[in-house]
């Protein structure tokens, strides 16, 4: 199985990059595994919030394979325990899932289209992140998934 991270815009913030490499290198200890971030072009950036999510949808829709399992992470989608996403990973595992996408989104959220191909929308929380912040958030809890899996000092239940 492979995952891939895909993230609309670049990360601003050093410490946000930072935790993005050290996770990442560690899920590819477990797991075929790719960061990837699709950018408007300059000349949209201007453009209005429905716009701008049209354009991104482009862009993810570019980056996916047929047999991709989409997921979006977005504050309205399903949400899930630490130990129960890690059993959701090991039954992906289990099924021999080709490629996992999660997508986190822009600013303003998934344009229509790119919901409608979607498999399932993750919630990490109630609360509502920065698109950016949120890129942290989420590798850490696909990391402990993994640990979980492997039965590994790193989540205390």
């Amino acid at each position: 199985m492979q995952i891939i991270f895909l993230q609309v815009g670049k990360t601003s913030k050093s410490y946000i990059a930072e935790g993005i490499a050290d996770f990442s290198n560690r899920i590819k200890n477990y797991v075929k595994f790719d960061n990837k971030v699709v950018v408007l072009p300059k000349n949209k950036m201007g453009f209005t919030p429905e716009l701008k999510k049209k354009e991104e949808a482009k862009l993810i829709k570019a980056q996916l394979e047929k047999s991709d399992f989409l997921v979006l992470l977005d504050e309205n989608g399903k949400s899930l325990r630490s130990l129960k996403f890690a059993d959701w990973i090991q039954h992906h595992l289990n099924i021999s899932t080709k490629r996992i996408v999660f997508v986190v989104g822009g600013a303003y959220g998934f344009d229509a289209e790119i919901l409608a191909l979607s498999h399932m929308k993750l919630s990490l929380s109630t609360m509502t992140f920065s698109h950016q912040l949120i890129r942290i958030i989420f590798l850490e809890q696909l990391y402990r998934s993994f640990t979980i899996l492997r039965n590994e000092k790193y989540h205390n239940e």
